[in-house]
């Protein structure tokens, strides 16, 4: 078994000191995520009332057009928050391993470079399934990181956040571009393309949740068994491999994991963006930079943000319903702008 540090490692004597408030922020998450759940299941084109959303929990009733209503929304519900606990996740051992403040999936440009795969076997080998959209886009997505951090990684410094940042932004244009290309030209690929390029948990099934459950556990459980090394390699790659963590390990571990989830969530759901920077910089304010702690709650806080997000683009577009993606969009991009200016680009 490859391990990340050794067994004598001074990270097991580690102040296990817990977040002030912890508690009470983690139950707050918790209340609140029952209250988002509820509203994903009443709110949208059409309100159901307590009745129907009653049978349609029970399953009973079928013949009610309001609980089938509430049927079809709880699958796309939990479809959503596993989506925003993966991407919440992604974006903190993106964060941690670049030590870059602004590090998420779609900034640097692995949600792109998964588009890219996708949309390249929608074209070429008319793939129209889940599980082919999933090994296309992790394919997509792994490349994509590989290349965005060997850039990032060029020159006097080494890694460091405004280089990763311009990295990141210049591929996902120049994918962006290769994505445009090859969709244009092909009617069937531009159909199948046009609304998942948005990003959108409106196709979550049990199916989609089915194939998703694997690869969001053994992301999870990478994240977890990894943060006491990464709350060590936060300190520097010398004062953690004198601590016994294997630097090079850990980041291929860690980035791996990131992979994983960011490139699942955009093969069922699209290239849903800034989840990673809102949960994980609301929480890190909240509870600070210690992994044990932030990847939970993190998850917790990305489950709750994208799910609302949905909620509040059913109602605002209604009849119809905006796309999870361009809301996430606009309510992030502002946020990127005020951590760029206070951050001032500087590393974790």
């Amino acid at each position: 078994m490859i391990k990340l540090k050794s067994d004598s490692s001074p990270l097991d004597k580690n102040d296990r000191h817990v977040p002030k408030h912890f508690s009470i922020i983690l139950l707050a998450g918790f209340i609140l995520l029952i209250v988002t759940v509820i509203a994903s299941l009443v709110l949208g084109a059409r309100v159901v009332s307590y009745q129907e959303l009653m049978d349609g929990l029970s399953f009973q009733n079928v013949d009610s057009y309001g609980a089938n209503v509430v049927q079809k929304r709880i699958s796309r519900t939990v479809f959503g928050l596993c989506c925003g606990a993966a991407l919440a996740i992604s974006g903190v051992l993106m964060q941690t391993v670049t030590r870059n403040p602004l590090a998420d999936p779609s900034i640097l440009g692995v949600n792109t470079g998964a588009a890219l795969f996708v949309v390249a076997g929608i074209s070429f080998f008319q793939i129209s399934t889940a599980g082919q959209y999933i090994w296309l886009a992790l394919i997509g997505a792994s490349i994509t990181a590989v290349f965005v951090f060997g850039i990032g990684s060029m020159g006097r410094g080494g890694a460091t956040p405004i280089k990763l940042v311009l990295a990141g932004a210049a591929t996902s244009a120049a994918l962006s571009s290769l994505v445009t290309a090859i969709m244009i030209p092909n009617l069937y690929a531009m159909d199948q393309f046009r609304f998942w390029q948005v990003g959108s948990v409106g196709s979550g099934s049990w199916q989609s949740i089915i194939i998703f459950i694997p690869f969001l556990i053994v992301g999870i459980m990478i994240a977890f068994i990894s943060a006491p090394a990464l709350n060590a390699l936060a300190l520097g790659d010398d004062v953690a491999t004198g601590l016994g963590v294997r630097p090079g390990l850990l980041r291929a571990f860690a980035i791996g994991a990131g992979v994983i989830l960011c490139g699942v969530t955009t093969a069922l759901a699209g290239p849903i963006g800034f989840i990673g920077l809102l949960a994980t910089h609301s929480m890190r304010l909240l509870v600070g930079s210690d992994l044990r702690f932030l990847i939970p709650l993190s998850a917790l806080a990305g489950a709750i943000i994208l799910t609302f997000s949905d909620v509040a683009g059913r109602l605002i577009g209604s009849p119809g319903e905006l796309e999870v993606g361009i809301i996430t969009a606009f309510i992030g991009a502002p946020i990127l702008i005020l951590l760029a200016k206070k951050s001032k680009v500087r590393s974790l």
